[in-house]
């Protein structure tokens, strides 16, 4: 029985009952009293906290006890009034709650109260609050169903060592539940075997092993669960709240067939499953897309002559439209509403968009006609907008437009040579569009690029004073810019913001990246600042476009000029940014300028990577300045980085140009120390500085490596190559061919010749 009853109970009377004398006319009460004193308590406390009296309470507190306060509690109008009084009474001199009187106030808190349960449990643990075992088990269930679990155990603790309580099974038992709630099987586990320690094996009861059940059905586990649920087995504990428990929990880790097993054993044992647990086991079967099982749980719920709700219905009705089983679901919507429940406008949706995923929109046009009057004004537009999504998703676009264009002239005007569904809809009056209807079709038409039929929606829309979406607006001016209609691009953009709708990271973006492409850096910045006040950034790759777009035209000065205008407004370029200025200033040959801005950025900004370097290498090679790229190659050697496949082969190219074969070679052979894959553009390298040098014979040998390797050939290579066609390399003799090559329609054959330990080599045409 709870507190709340005993109070309220004869017995719970006792207190007066003491103090109270049994003659049939009794003097006036004494102001000490119980009576007077609980009389006058209940008094002022029942008043607003303004308009008590408070030298009555000065009077009334010297004479409060723990039993008087545990009455009053009980007996005031509210837990608010009830807290109140129970915060008043803590604060006075010489008084101090019992551990009933505490029971009494957290039996009063609604479980949702959970700050005042928790400052009255740290409260009673401050100041060591004395407690029977029975009293701390009843604070740990409260602490428990309100989800304040680490509360309870700490109360737990601390009885146990500073207010000299020794719990019992009992107390243990009522920790375990407030463990099992929050599924702490750990914890729980632990607890049960100190509990085993302190209590001995007897204190394992039915109830502690029911809480270790749902404990572990909660935390998930279903292997712990089951071997508890043997062992109630095996001691004749299962009753129908085990049972259940285990049933729920199945259903919920989609163990679907486990937990009918369950229901049946129930039913064989004569146990008939609560409405609670009927409607769990619907949800959680028709949640693991079991819709079978989940209709003969609503079998039992009719049979037992349960109530179903428009909840109920709506789980079954959408899970058979999920299963494409329509027929089903129209049949059960029939008998929903012949029930006398309506159903609602989320479940007309999923109706219908079940109807539109198989294209039968002459049944939509019924459905919503039949259902119109279920709605309130107005309602029927979800409708259409579920419809007009549904023709959207199918592709067929223009029919949504089609339909839309009907909405907005309230039901005329809607071609008959539609396409496929939109001519079938009879469009009711007061089916006005509103914001989303516009958003679902422009974005629509924007994926198929029909821009011009957006923009035309969006004056529909302006003249029904509809707002719009941030959505549809975005998806508008992104492919405004993506096709260069940047002027209608902006028109748009204001619109959004004359409609007081906030333009996105993406629209501004969407913006810079049109404006990008004009290669208007005056406008991108213009366009940065009003970022930069708003909050959003710039995406690199658009910033990446324009600077490309500035170098490749030769706007070396406007290039600059852009980089530090971002830099002024807070917006530091990424490498990736600077990197595509660099590499435009070196395509451009504009190589000081490129050599300035590395050197600037390497000051102030960042460690250039090796990407960088190599775009610069690579400027300095096509340049001709061989030395400068040498030196930037030793900078960042320097610097501790590690040269790429590209890097070598640009220095590779650089010092076979310049004659330098030797050190060629050997960063090839550091190339491959370096596990560095070379590459066709290596050996082509390679083989054009050996060809050039007079040293054909190892030009010959690298190729026969390269070929080995199954390196493709360049024809830069077989150029170089073709050029010593007939030229005997060293002395003939017999020979044996080692490779062919085909260029320019001429077929070439390599020869060796191997005496003793040194192989010679032909390169010879053949003749055609």
């Amino acid at each position: 029985m709870s507190l709340r009853r005993l109070a309220r109970s004869p017995a719970s009377c006792s207190l007066c009952r003491r103090t109270f004398s049994a003659t049939a006319s009794p003097p006036p009460p004494a102001p000490a009293s119980p009576s007077y004193l609980a009389h006058n308590l209940l008094d002022e406390f029942s008043r607003p906290r303004a308009s008590r009296d408070a030298a009555r309470l000065r009077r009334l507190a010297t004479h409060l006890t723990a039993p008087a306060a545990e009455y009053i509690l009980m007996k005031l109008p509210s837990w608010r009034h009830a807290l109140d009084f129970f915060r008043w009474a803590a604060e006075q001199p010489g008084f101090r709650h019992s551990c009933y009187s505490l029971n009494a106030m957290a039996s009063l808190l609604p479980r949702h109260q959970h700050t005042h349960l928790d400052r009255i449990a740290a409260d009673a643990i401050a100041t060591r609050c004395l407690m029977t075992p029975g009293a701390l088990g009843f604070l740990l269930r409260c602490l428990g169903a309100a989800g304040l679990t680490d509360t309870a155990v700490r109360v737990f603790d601390a009885a146990r060592a500073s207010f000299s309580c020794t719990p019992n099974s009992y107390t243990y038992n009522c920790l375990l539940d407030a463990l099992a709630k929050a599924g702490r099987a750990d914890d729980a586990d632990a607890r049960v075997r100190e509990m085993v320690t302190k209590c001995g094996d007897g204190s394992v009861d039915k109830y502690t092993l029911t809480s270790l059940l749902r404990c572990y059905c909660n935390a998930g586990r279903p292997d712990d669960a089951n071997d508890v649920f043997q062992r109630m087995s095996e001691r004749g504990w299962v009753d129908e709240h085990v049972l259940t428990t285990l049933a729920v929990a199945f259903s919920k880790w989609g163990k679907v067939e486990g937990a009918v097993d369950l229901v049946r054993r129930m039913e064989a044992l004569g146990m008939r499953l609560s409405e609670k647990t009927l409607n769990v086991l619907v949800h959680g079967f028709a949640k693991q897309g079991r819709i079978d099982k989940a209709m003969d749980m609503f079998a039992k719920m009719l049979s037992y002559g349960f109530v179903i709700d428009l909840a109920m219905y709506s789980v079954l009705i959408e899970g058979l439209c999920q299963d494409k089983d329509i027929g089903k679901a129209v049949k059960l919507f029939k008998e929903m509403k012949s029930s006398g429940v309506a159903p609602d406008v989320r479940l007309l949706k999923r109706m219908i968009e079940a109807f539109c995923r198989e294209g039968d929109f002459a049944t939509v046009d019924l459905f919503i006609n039949d259902n119109a009057e279920c709605l309130k004004s107005g309602g029927v537009v979800p409708l259409y907008n579920a419809v007009l999504e549904g023709l959207v998703n199918r592709g067929e676009v223009e029919a949504a437009y089609e339909l839309l264009c009907s909405m907005v002239c309230g039901g005329h005007g809607v071609n008959d040579d539609a396409t496929v569904g939109a001519h079938m809809l009879h469009i009711k009056e007061d089916a006005k569009p509103n914001s989303d209807s516009f958003n679902i079709v422009v974005c629509g038409l924007c994926k198929v690029k029909k821009l011009d039929m957006a923009l035309a929606l969006i004056k529909d829309m302006s003249g029904l004073g509809c707002k719009g979406k941030v959505l549809m607006f975005n998806d508008l001016i992104h492919e405004l810019c993506n096709i260069d209609r940047l002027d209608e691009a902006y028109m748009m953009f204001n619109q959004m913001k004359d409609l007081g709708l906030i333009p996105s990271e993406f629209t501004y973006n969407s913006l810079f990246y049109g404006v990008c492409r004009r290669k208007d850096p005056n406008a991108a910045l213009d366009l940065l600042r009003e970022m930069r006040t708003n909050g959003h950034s710039p995406w690199i790759k658009n910033c990446t476009e324009m600077v490309q777009n500035l170098c490749f035209s030769g706007r070396i000065t406007e290039t600059l000029q852009f980089l530090d205008g971002m830099l002024q407004m807070g917006f530091l370029p990424d490498m990736v940014t600077y990197s595509a200025a660099i590499n435009g200033m070196c395509q451009t040959g504009e190589m000081d300028n490129a050599l300035g801005l590395f050197r600037d950025i390497s000051c102030k900004y960042y460690h250039p990577d090796v990407v960088a370097h190599n775009i610069l290498i690579n400027g300095f090679l096509k340049s001709g300045k061989f030395d400068e790229a040498e030196k930037i190659m030793e900078d960042m050697l320097e610097k501790g980085l590690l040269p790429s496949v590209v890097t070598y082969n640009l220095m590779i190219d650089v010092w076979c140009k310049t004659g330098r074969i030797e050190k060629a070679i050997a960063h090839l052979n550091k190339m491959v120390d370096e596990e560095k894959q070379p590459t066709v553009v290596t050996y082509t390298s390679l083989i054009d500085g050996l060809c050039s040098a007079g040293r054909p014979d190892e030009a010959i040998k690298l190729w026969c490596k390269m070929r080995e390797k199954v390196v493709e050939l360049s024809d830069v290579t077989l150029t170089k190559l073709k050029e010593q066609r007939g030229t005997c390399l060293q002395a003939s003799g017999d020979s044996r061919p080692v490779g062919v090559f085909t260029l320019e329609g001429v077929e070439g054959a390599i020869f060796v010749v191997q005496p003793g330990n040194q192989a010679r080599y032909w390169i010879i045409p053949y003749d055609r």
